[in-house]
């Protein structure tokens, strides 16, 4: 089982307070992700000075496809980005558009999950071309004031790897989340405010990237 990569979130409404804690801490980074509130506040410049600054990291631009599939994602890939985000909801029409427009630029696609999850449907998606998908903390446990995981993750979780995706999962994880993950395929785990509103960015991502090595030995 391969050891899960490390995601900064970028979801500032600036580029100065997104540099600030990437550069502080890009040495225990793996992705980058220029975050839906960031390109809506820069455009896709933010990729571009990104990509600038990191020509060898991989970068996700978190623009949540919906429709216009085609038109966003190549804007998008030819910013510099190597990932885009579609949302559950579009069509897979617009899936398709993606996947193909990604297949110009050895792109990939992922698809960020809503909270009702259709095994019939991500089947769909994979096999049109989608390859990552993201699972979210239970909004409504969220909601509710319970910040945990559960078994219900787990199993959707391990469902969407046996599909043959790369599951990513977000939502809030902290150091202490992770463990709870041990033996789980977890592709990517994402970290926004924790490593972004840290007093110390880099020993926030070195934290989190050496419990990551705890739990995914290699």
């Amino acid at each position: 089982m391969e050891r899960p990569q490390l995601q900064i979130a970028l979801d500032t409404f600036d580029m100065p307070s997104a540099l600030r804690p990437l550069n502080a801490a890009i040495s225990n980074i793996d992705v980058i992700e220029c975050g839906t509130v960031l390109i809506i506040a820069e455009g896709l410049k933010a990729v571009r000075e990104i990509r600038a600054l990191y020509p060898d990291k991989t970068i996700l631009a978190d623009v949540r496809i919906a429709e216009a599939g085609a038109v966003i994602s190549r804007a998008c890939f030819e910013a510099g980005a190597n990932w885009v985000s579609v949302v559950a909801g579009a069509s897979l029409t617009t899936i398709e558009q993606v996947v193909k427009v990604a297949a110009e630029f050895s792109g990939e696609v992922q698809i960020e999950l809503g909270e009702k999850y259709n095994a019939d449907l991500a089947r769909k998606w994979f096999e049109i071309g989608a390859t990552q998908v993201i699972v979210h903390r239970s909004r409504d446990a969220e909601a509710a004031g319970k910040l945990t995981w559960g078994d219900d993750d787990i199993r959707r979780i391990r469902e969407l790897h046996e599909m043959g995706f790369k599951v990513t999962i977000t939502g809030g994880v902290t150091v202490k989340d992770i463990p709870f993950f041990a033996g789980v395929p977890v592709g990517v785990i994402i970290s926004g405010r924790g490593i972004v509103k840290a007093d110390d960015p880099l020993r926030a991502a070195g934290e989190l990237r050496h419990v990551i090595g705890e739990v995914w030995p290699q």
